[in-house]
């Protein structure tokens, strides 16, 4: 067998990078998959929004944050572990109850790249199963853990006819910016455009930056003149393809 010149091997180094690099901004991408519906924000006129909450539910931190929702009289999208959901079947009765829309978020809130296509179906069935058991009948569309989808996730959910919600505004994306709730509450200011979806954290303890910005966030968005909806109100604006 010949060895391969340096030249050759700088080649295959270099042709191995690219396609390690393509295949992890594939799964990143926030606006695109291989297959089915994505949807990281509408493309409309009017000026609404959808805030999204992922992970938890946590009794403690989910009543703060219906009682923040309620005061304010605002829906939002609660995107569940169903791990957690199974366990406190209360809180997810407590969110819907309280009008809330609730989206499925896997049960071990793994990432669902690179494992085999019989565990990313069990993960996305069995987060499903908690968050029905738990009494919600409403839509129930897929956000993957820390966003990430490659190829068989979007073939699934595709052919289940599941949404894949993604989202345009993150305000904690940055440590910096995560960690100071006056800066959150302006970077989505700054970013939100009719149509968006946010993403935010508030189930944990350590997310208390995120849950001081929360009111500030709605009142800046309703300072704009942003009206709430759940993702799948926002869904119905969408213009037909």
């Amino acid at each position: 067998m010949k060895r391969l010149n340096k030249s050759a091997l700088a080649a295959l180094i270099g042709l191995l990078f690219l396609l390690v690099a393509g295949t992890w901004k594939l799964s990143n991408a926030r606006s695109f998959q291989l297959f089915g519906d994505l949807v990281h924000r509408v493309d409309t006129s009017e000026k609404v929004v959808a805030l999204t909450f992922d992970d938890g539910p946590t009794p403690a931190f989910t009543r703060e944050m219906l009682k923040v929702l309620k005061d304010k009289g605002v829906v939002a999208t609660f995107y569940l572990n169903g791990k957690e959901a199974a366990v406190s079947g209360a809180s997810v009765k407590a969110i819907y109850t309280d009008s809330h829309e609730i989206g499925n978020h896997s049960f071990n809130h793994k990432r669902l790249v690179f494992m085999a296509s019989d565990d990313i179906k069990s993960e996305v069935e069995r987060g499903e199963l908690a968050i029905r058991s738990a009494g919600y009948t409403g839509p129930l569309t897929f956000r993957p853990p820390h966003g990430k989808k490659l190829v068989y996730l979007p073939y699934y959910l595709d052919s289940r006819g599941i949404t894949t919600v993604m989202w345009d505004v993150e305000p904690e994306k940055s440590d910096e910016i995560g960690r100071d709730a006056g800066k959150m509450v302006r970077l989505v200011g700054e970013q939100v455009r009719p149509g968006s979806i946010v993403l935010m954290h508030l189930m944990y303890q350590a997310r208390s930056p995120s849950r001081q910005a929360l009111p500030g966030v709605i009142d800046e968005l309703r300072k704009q003149g942003y009206r709430f909806v759940t993702v799948s109100e926002l869904l119905k604006l969408r213009k037909p393809a």
